[in-house]
């Protein structure tokens, strides 16, 4: 996959737990988890604009693209 999503590193940085970080945003821990794990097929801007609120960051702090070889 191309787009690599960062996610664990920032909450990591910002000590927040899945549990705590779901119920913030308003999704399960379950789906949390797929996003987290780049299984995730795709993301909502609303989820995602959430994601930078709570954690105080950018959308490129969480997504990153690198380049299939």
């Amino acid at each position: 996959m191309s787009i690599v999503v960062n996610l664990d590193v920032m909450m990591a940085k910002r000590k927040i737990s899945s549990l705590e970080l779901a119920e913030k945003i308003g999704i399960t821990t379950a789906n949390l988890s797929i996003l987290k794990t780049n299984k995730g097929k795709a993301i909502r801007f609303s989820t995602l604009e959430n994601i930078c609120k709570v954690l105080n960051c950018q959308p490129g702090d969480i997504l990153e693209y690198k380049e299939d070889n």
